[in-house]
């Protein structure tokens, strides 16, 4: 049983500021690598309906899932989008980091150092793709366009690329980060970002849960940097979620919408799974198969319609998805559990632990 303070759920505050999610995160509380196995990480479990918080390990999880949950996970496969190359007119080393595909053969990328990249200069990666420089993008981007078969090229720059791992990740690359930034669930390439909810879970895991009745049920959804960035914006109404591809195939569809009429519970792994849910719920269903784009910010007060539990990790002060958790349980309870979890010695981010918002 966890001891810290509790916070009625129906005293939480309905409206937030980015301030009120500042903490100080130190070095030490960042995961560097992921649990070994992975559903060995740290769990909090947060009960909605006003009971102690209780802290266990992951592989626990089977104990708050009953028969007939639908547990849903985020299957994007998380591109190899980190280069080193080089201009082709000096030779000059640039790094690259393909952020997202525009189209075929075109791409967003962070490029380093940009004073030295302008557009009508070309690049080359391992000597044997080049691509040139046609456009700018905000935050020092640069927009890259390959020539020749968009498969082919994009074949081998997943061979040559390094696992996009976070900048808060104070290491070298390593070759198995192109495995270990993956979720067992990984299938649809597009992200540059792990939906590191899902980097809990093992093959054994999962069998326990579908052993137990829970209908185990995959959707994409692609996620940019976004993530990473804290939100500096102090009206939260104001703020402008960065635009992300999602799909939601009509199997999914059917078996989300007979849970939701068979009164069942729709447990979330990760944020990204609740913004593609609740982007395309109307009245509590999902009515067709969906494939768009969202640029849905969940922030206190919102009104779940689609998501009964979330599974997810501990986050960055004042992202995104730590001010969406928020809205899932309530301010004053995520706070505390948040310096719970710091006096704990929980790890954070991508690679840390997790909780259990149900």
């Amino acid at each position: 049983m966890v001891s810290f303070n509790q916070v009625d759920p129906i005293l939480q505050s309905d409206k937030v500021h980015p301030d009120d999610f500042e903490f100080e995160l130190p070095e030490e509380n960042i995961a560097k690598y992921p649990s070994d196995p992975r559903d060995s990480s740290k769990l909090l479990v947060l009960p909605r309906t006003g009971e102690a918080p209780e802290e266990t390990v992951f592989t626990d999880i089977t104990e708050y899932l009953d028969p007939g949950d639908v547990l849903v996970a985020n299957n994007t496969h998380v591109f190899p989008a980190k280069f080193q190359a080089i201009k082709v007119d000096n030779g000059d080393p640039i790094n690259i980091f393909l952020v997202r595909e525009l189209n075929p053969n075109t791409w967003e990328a962070m490029v380093d150092p940009a004073r030295k990249v302008r557009i009508g200069n070309s690049i080359r990666f391992d000597n044997e793709i080049e691509c040139d420089v046609i456009d700018n993008t905000v935050s020092s981007g640069r927009v890259l366009r390959f020539e020749g078969d968009g498969e082919v090229i994009r074949a081998k720059l997943a061979e040559i690329g390094n696992a996009p791992l976070p900048p808060y990740i104070k290491r070298d690359p390593e070759p198995e980060d192109k495995e270990r930034y993956q979720t067992i669930f990984a299938k649809e390439p597009g992200s540059v970002v792990a939906p590191s909810a899902g980097l809990h879970f093992t093959e054994s895991l999962i069998g326990s849960l579908e052993d137990k009745g829970v209908d185990i049920v995959e959707i994409t959804l692609h996620l940019g940097l976004e993530a990473y960035e804290p939100i500096t914006i102090s009206d939260l109404s104001k703020y402008d979620m960065q635009g992300e591809r999602f799909r939601i195939s009509n199997d999914a569809v059917n078996r989300l919408n007979k849970a939701k009429k068979e009164g069942n519970r729709i447990i979330a792994v990760g944020a990204s799974t609740v913004r593609a849910l609740e982007s395309t719920q109307y009245q509590g269903e999902i009515i067709v198969q969906r494939e768009n784009w969202t640029d849905l910010f969940v922030y206190p007060p919102f009104n779940f319609q689609m998501v009964d539990g979330l599974i997810t990790n501990f986050q960055q002060p004042r992202s995104a998805t730590m001010i969406l958790q928020s809205a899932f349980y309530y301010k004053e309870g995520l706070l505390e559990a948040y310096q719970h979890a710091l006096n704990d010695e929980f790890q954070f981010l991508g690679f840390g632990d997790a909780m259990l918002i149900i």
